[in-house]
Order: C-alpha cells, then structure tokens, then sequence
C-alpha cells in the first residue's frame, strides 16, 4: 500500500488537515542539534540562534514546570514524557502546546532525545480527527527514525523496532530498501527525498506487518520533517510513524456502508437487491459473495419458519453472484439455480439460529463440505478460497437467506472485524429485501383485490357486445378508484355501469369495491337508472359517515360518480342517468358521434339530495356503439376536455373495427407521460332481438282470460320447439295472470322472450309489487308466487312506466338457446 491518494476506500490524509508540528532534536545533555522550519516558525527562533544552545536556554519552562535537571530525570525514568506545556515566544507572548519527548538510539547504546511541540490554539477541528493529531496528542506508541542526507538510519525508537519487526540493531547505517518490502521501501525514500530538497512536511502511508500481528498487513501514517544544523541546511530526515489501521479500517468501513446506502436496494427486486449486495461486497470486503434467498423469498412470499426452528431439507435460490475471478462466478452454482443445503452444514445452522459463522482457515479436506458434498468441496479448493464468513440476511425474526464471503487472492483471513463489517452490510440489505418482500406481498394482495372487484369476463347476453379496457394510474399496484360493470338483467335486457372514486390506489379500489357490490344489489331490484343512483347516493353518504367515525380514517367515498345505463333489445331503447359522470360517447351504425344531453346530477355522497338524479330514454338502432368510460380517459392537466373528447371520438369512429381492436386504439391515443387519474373504457355495441323471437298478448281484465293465455303460450312454444317446457310455462302463466287480474288493474300484457333463456313476462297497470308469503296448510290462498318460485330458475318484478312487470326465467337445452 502507497500513497493514500491512491487508495480507494481511504480518505486521502490532506497536509492542510495535519498540525504542522515543530520538531527539534536534543542530545543526552540536553543541547539542541537539529531543528525544523516549523520550529522556527512556532516558537520564532531560527536555526543559526538554538542549534548548539541548551534546549532549557531557548525554551525556558513556564514558572510551574519542573527544573530543568528534574524534568531530564523524569524523561529517563519513563523513557520519554508527553504532556501540555506553557512556554514563550521569542517576542516575549505565551504559547500554550502539547509536547511529546521520545528516546532514540543510536549506535553503541547512545541516546538523543525527539521533542515535538505542537500549538493547541493553530489545531482545527478538522485536524483534531487527523491521524497525526492522534499521535502526538494521544498515548499511542510513536515509531521515529532519524536518517542522514544518504537516507542512511542514524537514530531509532523502540517502538519503530515494534512496527516494522526489526530488531533495532539492524537499523543503523541501512535504508529503509533493506529493512522492508521494496515497494513499500521505494514510496517511502521518494517522500523523504522531496523533504530533503523542498523542507516541507510530508505525509505518507504504508504497510507492514509486526510481529505481534503476522498474519495481518497494518497500516502506518508517517510524518517526514527535514532536520536543519546550525547553517539551516539539511541535516537529515526525520520520520514519525503511528499504525493508523484501526483508523483506516474505520475509514473503510464508513466508505462501504456509505456505498452501500446508494448501491442496495436500487430496486424492489428481491434478485436484483441479492445480486447488489454481492457486487458491493467485491472487492471491497471479500475476492467472493454470493447471496443466497429462502426459495419462497423471489417470489414474495416471507418463510414460514422463524429463527430458531428447523427445517429437514433447507432449500434456497441463488440470488447474486460475484467474484474477482471469472472462472469462480459458476462456484458451486450459478444465479437463480435452487441451492439444497445439507441439514447438519454450517449453512443450515446459520439458516436456523440466525447467528454468523466465521472461518478464517477454511478446510476443505475434512467436516462437512468433504462428507456432505465432496465434489464442491473441490471446486472450492480449486478456487484457492482460504478463508469463509456466512452470515445469515435476518428480518423481523426471519431468516430471508445467507450471504457468503470468500477470499482467495488476499491473503489476510477475515478476522472478527470483518465479520461484523459484513453483518452491518447485510443488515442494510436485509431491510431492503424486506422491504421488497414487503412489496411485493402489497403488490400481490392489490392485484387479488383488482381480480376479485373488477369482472374478468364480461358479456352482454343477446343484447350487447362488450369489451373493456382498465389503466390505473397506480402501476406498481395495479388497482384504483375506477370501476365497470356489465349486469345482466331480466327480458334479456342489460345494464351498463362505470364510476369513479376519487383517488387510486388500494383504498380507493377497496371503496370502488364496495360501491360495485352496491350496484349490483340495487340492480337486483330492478329500480329505473334515476332511482338507482338515489339509493345509490345514499349508500355512499352512509359510508363516508362510517368512516368519519373512525378516528384515523377518511371519508374516502367522498366524491364518487356514476353513469348507469339500461339497455332493452326488445325495444331497442337504452335508459340510462348520470351522478357528476363524464356523457357517454354514442356512435351511430353510420359513424356520427354525440355525447347526449343527459343532466349531470351531482357526485355521489356530497349531501346534495335536493337535487334530483334524471333519467333520458334514447332509442338506438341495431349496432350503435355505446362508449362509457371515466375522466382519465378525456382530462388531462394540458389540454382542455373538449380536446379529449375530439380525441375519443375520432378514436371510436374508425369503420370495421372490433371492439376490442377500437378499445386498444383508444388506450393508444393517451398521452405519453403518466396518467394522473385512473382510465376506464367500456364498449357496448347493441344487438336486438328478432321479432320471431318475441311473443306479446293483450289481454283484457278477465278471468276468462287465463285459459287464453295459457293456451297462447303453449301454441307459442311448439312454434319455438319448446313443446317441452309446455306444461310448467302453463303453470306459471296461469299463475301471474290470475295474479295480475286479482290484483291489478286496467289491461294485461303477457310477453314470451326467447334468448339465452325463456323469459315470461306479465305486466299491469298496479305499482304495487308482489310478495310472496308461505301459506299454512289450512289456508286456501298465497300460494301462486310460492309455486312460481319453485317453476323457475329465477324470478322478479320491475317497475314499469304505467305499472308494473312481473316475470320469471326458465333455463333452455343449449341447442334451443336463441342468440
């Protein structure tokens, strides 16, 4: 290791963030025979006036020091002293410095003694942080060398003899090329040169290995300072070394999870954030990582086993791979392949106590990885991987997988350092793999709700051809206020249905969900589009009020709007009425488009009951194209809507088009960048009943009438080759009719519609609707509606405009089916 310049993962130590301290070299008698520029500097003398001078004569104690003679005794004693000191200035001022003195040796067991001062009020706050700063202002061991003009060593300290591993006798009369690594050796001569020839202090860092420590390269910042004589020339070099490893290691450290806070967890990918975890790892913390995930984990669902409980076969998927070594990339799998870990290994230990493993000396040759598999066991001696971490990705008491680190080319093992480096790693990618785990159980659940609250296949009978188009704004969800919906209803007629709640996301589709339920009952009762929208209204006051009383809830139905459509084939009239909702487009068979003047009605749930909802009655051919959709569809922040709605109908009035083909052309015209509203289309293009497949009588107020009737129906039926359903058709019109005739008033009307079922339909001019009642055994009467129940596959009564219907559906043999 050089220059720190030249090492990624350490700060650069800066000369500006280092206290320029003044050094001056004594001998045994305390005279002084070297001095710095800085020394000058600090306490204003130069070189000519103290070279040669007692240092007690030039830097007089302040009045509470010890004398002279005492304070010398007192350094021999500790073999050195360090401390705060008060001394003055050669003009006279007080300077206030840290003052550190050390013993050196030189040959044949002389001594010098290395005074180096430094003044408290020039030392930043930056430089208080400095490695420097720590060793001449801490306790820690200091190595110092002094080296002639020829860098030839001269004088050296007991703790440089620590640093560097040689004894101190070798030191004397050698350059440092023959004491260290010659790499290391050539850096370190090349700065002490530039100090020779310019003067200004220089730091440098470099590697060693002492003997307390062999097995790991430490890391020591060195201060050169140039040592002048009497004449101020150059009369060496002196070097000032401090190990400096805990401190860079520090500074590894901090520049890792630094990386790691902007490289993990990109993405919400659970592979993507196991394959960054192990690119980050190399090679700043290992030669090899690779990040292995529970095989539930990808595909987002949390392990059902905790910390602390077993499992028989663990499985995982390898989710990130990466090496300095090529080759080593298809050890012992590659990515996304299932990875099954032997029970008894180290891995299935970790996977189960949730604790890491550390092996610094891994052996191949013997354990598990020769008894469990003996053939990766080779793969992995191949590789030259000496030294194995394991350390389990842990979230909210579950294991997600494990993470392994190997080294191979460096040849330091991983120490306990290192392992807790790694689990700090692996913890900050734990959290983000939780929360894609999170996210994509979230993600999951959203799109279960959009499949169950909007309809998967929708079909409109024998009245309508449909198709649908949903784009939520929401995209990572996939769900949002928007809903449609395609009910069939009695008489093979069709209701249409698209709203909008205000919002997107999970809580607005859960809304939607509830409001889509609503329709749905309210359609059942067969309540003209106007009255619908009414309850309809109400329904969604009643729930924002609910919520309102929540303490943290929202009343998020607030601001819904509806369009509800109802399309007869019979008739070929479409019904509909609208609560603050978007007009539909309608596109007639020879493509002219009009938004109908159907009055706007307020939004659903703002309290506005006194304005009432409107239904508009329209009469549309046979293949008229019915558009409902929402304001996503036609709004958007740059364009007025009446630039949306040009769009929409140039988009629907393309000739020849399927439906679903026109929904995609539709989507397609949307502006590029994203929607901020949810985007709903419903198509509906009409169909109508062919007259041979609608059969009507009137029939006058009689109980005559019944056998007409009944009589009618079964002639009806034989034509329709349905003599089959002759005889409980006979049963259920004699029973509405009798009804219609008891009960109700003016004219009857008796229907028989073949389509996708059979439907009977009695009509009178009485609004009442009817109840069924379930007769006592004695009772003569009540019994009609309870047989019709039991006749049909369903049965209902609907409002009409001058009374009302009642009706019932049988079921036909597919062949008989009308379309």
């Amino acid at each position: 290791m050089t220059n720190t310049d030249h090492t990624p993962l350490a700060e650069p130590v800066s000369p500006r963030e280092i206290p320029d301290a003044a050094i001056a070299m004594l001998d045994a008698e305390g005279t002084l025979v070297g001095w710095t520029h800085a020394a000058e500097q600090l306490v204003g003398y130069s070189a000519r006036e103290v070279v040669g001078r007692s240092a007690a004569h030039v830097l007089p104690p302040a009045e509470d020091a010890p004398s002279a003679a005492t304070f010398a005794e007192q350094c021999r004693a500790q073999n050195g002293w360090s401390g705060t000191v008060t001394v003055r200035h050669r003009d006279g001022h007080a300077i206030k410095m840290t003052l550190r003195i050390s013993l050196l040796w030189g040959q044949d067991a002389s001594t010098r003694w290395l005074v180096s001062v430094t003044d408290i009020g020039t030392l930043s706050s930056g430089a208080s942080n400095g490695a420097v700063r720590e060793s001449l202002l801490a306790h820690a061991p200091i190595g110092i060398a002094v080296y002639d003009p020829q860098l030839r060593c001269t004088w050296v300290s007991d703790a440089m003899e620590r640093h560097v591993g040689v004894p101190r006798d070798r030191w004397f009369g050698h350059r440092l090329k023959d004491l260290i690594p010659g790499f290391e050796a050539e850096a370190l001569e090349s700065v002490m040169r530039q100090v020779l020839e310019s003067g200004p202090t220089k730091v440098h860092e470099y590697r060693a290995w002492p003997p307390a420590d062999r097995g790991r390269a430490h890391v020591f910042s060195a201060s050169f300072f140039c040592l002048q004589d009497a004449d101020g020339k150059a009369l060496g070099v002196c070097s000032m070394s401090v190990d400096v490893t805990g401190n860079r290691r520090a500074r590894e450290r901090l520049a890792i999870l630094s990386e790691a806070s902007t490289r993990i967890g990109s993405t919400l990918d659970l592979m993507q954030t196991g394959q960054e975890l192990a690119d980050l790892a190399v090679p700043l913390l290992a030669d090899h990582a690779i990040v292995d995930l529970v095989e539930s984990v990808p595909f987002g669902v949390e392990p059902s086993a905790r910390i602390g409980t077993t499992s028989d076969r663990p499985v995982l998927r390898r989710a990130g791979v990466a090496s300095t070594e090529q080759g080593v990339l298809e050890l012992p799998a590659v990515r996304e392949e299932v990875i099954h870990v032997p029970p008894t290994s180290s891995f299935a230990a970790a996977l189960r106590t949730g604790r890491s493993y550390l092996e610094p000396v891994l052996d191949t040759h013997a354990g598990p990885w020769v008894d469990h598999d003996p053939s990766r066991a080779q793969k992995v001696r191949d590789s030259g991987i000496h030294s194995l971490m394991v350390v389990p990705i842990r979230a909210r008491r579950c294991v997600l997988g494990l993470a392994l680190f190997g080294r191979s080319t460096e040849p330091t093992p991983f120490q306990e350092d290192d392992l807790l480096l790694a689990e700090e790693l692996v913890t900050r990618a734990a959290l983000s793999l939780d929360n894609a785990l999170q996210y994509a159980r979230q993600r999951t659940a959203a799109l279960t709700l959009q499949r169950d609250l909007l309809p998967q296949h929708v079909g409109g009978g024998a009245a309508l051809d449909v198709a649908s188009r949903y784009v939520p704004a929401d995209m990572d969800h996939g769900v949002g206020g928007d809903w449609f919906d395609v009910i069939k209803l009695s008489g093979a007629r069709v209701a249409l249905v698209v709203g909008d709640v205000v919002g997107h996301g999970i809580n607005a589709a859960a809304t939607m969900g509830r409001l889509r339920t609503a329709v749905r009952t309210l359609a059942d009762m067969e309540l003209p589009p106007h009255e619908l929208l009414r309850h309809l209204d109400d329904t969604v006051r009643r729930l924002s009020e609910e919520d309102a009383d929540a303490p943290d809830q929202f009343p998020a139905a607030v601001g819904a709007t509806c369009l509800y459509a109802v399309y007869d084939p019979v008739t070929r009239r479409c019904t509909m009425a609208r609560a603050g909702h978007p007009p539909p487009a309608i596109i007639d068979p020879q493509g002219h488009i009009t938004f109908p003047d159907v009055p706007a009605g307020a939004p659903l749930g703002l309290g506005l009951g006194l304005i009432p909802f409107e239904s508009v009655e329209l009469e549309l051919p046979e293949g008229t194209l019915l558009a409902l959709y929402t304001d996503g569809l036609v709004e958007s922040r740059d364009d007025d809507i009446d630039v949306g709605l040009d769009r929409l109908g140039a988009a629907l009035a393309q000739a020849g088009s399927s439906l679903e083909d026109l929904c995609s052309q539709v989507i397609e015209t949307l502006p590029t960048q994203a929607s901020a509203d949810d985007v709903t289309l419903l198509l509906a293009r009409t169909r109508g009943l062919e007259p041979a497949q609608v059969a009507s009588w009137e029939l006058p107020n009689d109980p005559a009438t019944v056998r007409v009737a009944r009589q009618a129906a079964a002639h009806q039926l034989s034509e329709w080759g349905l003599e089959h359903l002759v005889a409980t058709v006979e049963l259920i019109v004699s029973e509405l009719v009798t009804n219609a005739i008891r009960y109700g008033g003016g004219p009857i009307r008796l229907q028989l519609i073949h389509h996708q079922v059979l439907t009977c339909e009695v009509s009178d001019s009485n609004t009442s609707h009817p109840r069924p009642r379930h007769p006592h055994i004695i009772d003569e009467n009540g019994r009609g509606l309870f047989l019709v129940a039991q006749l049909s596959r369903r049965w209902g009564s609907r409002s009409a405009t001058d009374g009302k219907v009642v009706w019932a559906e049988q079921d036909l043999p597919s062949k008989a089916v009308a379309v």
